[in-house]
């Protein structure tokens, strides 16, 4: 008899050790995906500050580009326009290759679930 409380004990016992498993990996996927939401809607909000950043620079610099145009006398209208299309075309460049290499760093993503998981790992070790 006591055997066989034995084994529904350590039977039940695996069984709460096996929800509790399922638990904290349910906890660490509910952790993931908030990080990506707020990654998502980081990026999202991001993309969206820039496009209009970027549209109304580009109405200001055609508006300055008229304006530094009228200001030459006839005879070096030509130069005028030919300087800023090239500081223009320099300046998107420049900017280009900057957008690329930040597109290329590395990021920290999930970093809040490796440390929840490495918590978990530690606690998990045995104890000497």
């Amino acid at each position: 008899m006591t055997e066989a409380g034995a084994s529904g004990g350590l039977l039940a016992s695996l069984r709460r050790m096996f929800a509790t498993v399922l638990e904290i990996g349910q906890v660490r996927l509910h952790i993931l995906g908030n990080e990506l939401e707020q990654e998502k809607l980081r990026l999202f909000d991001g993309l969206i500050v820039a496009a209009i950043g970027l549209m109304l620079t580009s109405i200001g610099a055609v508006l300055l580009c008229a304006l530094i145009i009228m200001l030459f006398a006839e005879g070096y209208r030509i130069v005028a326009l030919a300087v800023m299309t090239i500081v223009f075309i320099g300046g998107g460049i420049l900017a280009m290759r900057a957008g690329g290499q930040r597109l290329r760093a590395k990021t920290h993503m999930f970093q809040a679930t490796l440390a929840e998981i490495a918590q978990d790992r530690e606690a998990l070790a045995p104890r000497e």
